[in-house]
């Protein structure tokens, strides 16, 4: 096998879902939306290639092998890309992998027909599908305006298979959100809004009820959980004032497995995170930050007031866009009032501008934790099942105290990985 650099930290998985390709009609089709972030950073050697996340079609698992060099007899300066089989065994597929453009039209499609994967050749593709200096050409628009490269791979569906239902468990659970008959507790939650008499006096609204189960709180949300008393023989209840109605219904309906709609968190996420935070729901505040980050244009007139929220709500995140941006900023940030920011937090202002250098300079050990972003440490912490709801300097000092076991798992994925590649094909027919 050649010598190849691996990266996949880069990438993500999107818009998996069903689609049909154009020259698919009256057939089952499945398809994945991959998208390779911060293209032009990808190694683009010949033979070098980046792999995307795995994903599972006809009860197989597969991921996309882009070559932003090339590989096998591709033509020099052409992108090539695969399709790899990554479960043990043989397999058949029809496929199609496209390049997409900025404005999601199709650039390039390779299709092909009915291919056999084997322990011989595990990958399928085209060396030759785009020019590397044409994608990175930005009048060409094939790279969005954060250089991210977009990919779909359509799968012919194996309508012989035998047809097994999901687990419905989770749907079981959220099925009973809000569920008066089984609900053994109930919360009673209001806001005091002010007056319409002009005194000053703040009134509370009639309470929205919402009903709820005690196991399913003790197990998913335990400081919900312990806002009511013992067991007991009628439906307990608990007093909430401090959370808008339409608030917590988002959070308990993510207790319960439901999600909160993009528009959504998007319009509400400060309140998402304040709830979330208070009653610590973490993975829904970490998804409220992200969609806080997403939504928000960090400016120099509310830069400070984001950083002390950050530190206020530990929102590592936030704080590193925060960062980021004075980093980028340097010059003008001279003339901002630090005076009500914390002197400790000065600290993750010089990581930010060590996470600069280093892109600038295209160096820096990858295991290096005081420039490691906020979202690799959280990834590392979530892996071996740690806390990841902590500042930059919290989640260092975890991964130093948990390093063998992280070590442990990460090369655990590692041998798991190799597993994968041993026996792979580099040529479009295989080897």
């Amino acid at each position: 096998m050649s010598n190849v650099h691996r990266i996949d930290t880069n990438l993500t998985t999107l818009d998996v879902g069903r689609g049909r390709p154009s020259s698919s009609a009256g057939e089952e089709w499945e398809s994945f939306k991959i998208l390779f972030h911060d293209f032009a950073d990808l190694p683009s050697a010949f033979d070098q290639y980046t792999l995307s996340p795995k994903f599972t079609c006809n009860g197989h698992r597969w991921c996309i092998k882009l070559y932003p060099g090339g590989t096998g007899e591709a033509r020099e300066g052409y992108l090539s890309l695969y399709l790899q089989h990554c479960s043990g065994g043989n397999a058949t597929a029809a496929f199609e992998v496209s390049v997409l453009d900025k404005f999601q039209r199709v650039k390039k499609t390779q299709k092909a027909k009915l291919l056999n994967f084997d322990d011989d050749t595990n990958s399928w593709g085209c060396d030759t599908t785009v020019k590397r200096n044409k994608i990175l050409d930005q009048s060409e628009n094939i790279l969005d305006d954060n250089g991210t490269l977009a990919v779909i791979v359509s799968i012919k569906r194996d309508t012989t298979a035998p047809f097994v239902p999901n687990n419905p468990m989770s749907s079981m659970i959220t099925g009973i959100f809000l569920d008066e008959k089984t609900a053994d507790v109930c919360f009673e939650v209001s806001t005091e809004v002010d007056s319409d008499d002009g005194d000053g006096d703040d009134v509370a609204p009639f309470p929205v009820a919402f009903h709820a189960h005690r196991l399913i709180l003790k197990t998913c949300a335990p400081m919900l959980a312990s806002l009511f008393s013992s067991d007991g023989e009628h439906i307990a209840t608990a007093s909430i004032t401090d959370v808008k109605p339409a608030i917590f219904r988002h959070l308990l309906h993510y207790v319960y497995g439901g999600s909160v709609p993009g528009k959504e968190m998007s319009a509400h996420a400060k309140d998402i995170i304040n709830a979330a935070d208070k009653y610590s729901i973490v993975n829904l505040k970490l998804e409220a930050e992200a969609a806080y980050v997403k939504s928000t244009d960090i400016t120099m007139e509310n830069v400070i007031d984001n950083l002390l929220n950050a530190d206020a709500l530990n929102l590592a995140l936030l704080n590193e866009v925060v960062m980021d941006f004075l980093a980028e900023n340097s010059t003008a940030s001279q003339n901002l009032d630090f005076t009500n920011v914390p002197s400790y937090l000065m600290k993750d202002v010089f990581v930010a501008f060590g996470r600069k250098a280093n892109r600038g300079a295209k160096r820096g050990r990858d295991d290096d934790l005081s420039v490691m972003s906020v979202s690799e440490l959280r990834m590392k912490l979530s892996k071996v099942g740690l806390d990841v709801d902590g500042s930059r300097a919290a989640m260092i000092e975890a991964i130093n105290a948990n390093a063998n076991e992280i070590a442990m798992n990460e090369d655990s994925e590692s041998d798991s990985e190799s597993d994968d590649d041993s026996d792979e094909s580099s040529a479009g027919e295989g080897d």
